[in-house]
């Protein structure tokens, strides 16, 4: 049975003992990490926003880090990230395969902005890549979430244009799931497609982690840094672990 980790939003910065709302940005994914080597991964998929300052500096420091995973590890970029320095730390893929899956890595980030795109360009490239293999269930990998998360200033700075998104995903039964960071939370949402419905899972992230249903920012004063945990057989089945640290 193959598995999947989702980590996520780690937000680091050259600076290795820079601190962040709740602790220092480095040793909670370094936590996080030890605690992913426990549940024996055979893929760890970073969902963006490594960085939080854009140095190079903060992607190798990442880069680092996450080669302490014992598993092969991808990552995505997100709204806090900048292209250059993160792909030439370490190249970003668009398409992996795990067990009889197919994963698919959107990049969604707009340089300066915190929402999200796909442009036409990259539904169209989307289209072809489904219908290329309708014989494998779909994984999608992004950093920007297509549903509604229920909270106010989070929605603001989602995927805009998700209407088109879900347009080209309707006729696509084989897509099953979609993965998302941005939110710093645990989340299930699902959006109905022509044939079934695709669920779509947000995950928390390895610094602070963000309060559910807040109109405006807010950081959960009791939830903890975690991770997503996806196993994919037939069907997809996943949880979500979280990780004490000393803050």
């Amino acid at each position: 049975m193959p598995r999947l980790i989702q980590i996520s939003d780690c937000h680091l910065c050259a600076d290795p003992k820079a601190r962040g709302r709740r602790g220092v940005p480095l040793r909670q994914l370094e936590a996080v990490v030890a605690a992913v080597n426990q549940e024996r991964p055979d893929l760890v998929l970073v969902t963006g926003d490594i960085s939080n300052d854009d140095s190079a500096a903060s992607y190798a420091l990442a880069r680092r880090t996450l080669d302490a995973l014992d598993a092969p590890w991808e990552w995505l970029p997100g709204n806090h990230d900048v292209l250059a320095p993160m792909a030439e730390t370490r190249p970003l893929n668009d398409e992996l395969t795990l067990g009889h899956w197919r994963l698919l890595l959107l990049d969604t980030h707009l340089p300066g902005q915190p929402h999200g795109e796909l442009d036409a360009a990259a539904l169209q490239a989307l289209e072809r890549r489904l219908v290329a293999d309708r014989s494998r269930p779909v994984l999608i990998a992004m950093h920007h979430p297509p549903l509604l998360v229920g909270s106010a200033w989070l929605d603001a700075i989602g995927l805009r244009h998700r209407e088109t998104f879900w347009q080209t995903l309707a006729p696509h039964s084989h897509v099953q799931a979609i993965l998302c960071g941005h939110i710093h939370q645990a989340f299930v949402g699902r959006h109905a497609l022509e044939e079934g419905e695709v669920t779509v899972y947000g995950c928390p992230s390895t610094i602070d982690p963000f309060l559910p249903g807040s109109d405006h920012f807010a950081v959960d004063p009791v939830a903890r840094p975690g991770y997503r945990v996806i196993d994919l057989e037939e069907a997809l089945t996943t949880r979500v672990e979280r990780v004490d640290i000393s803050i």
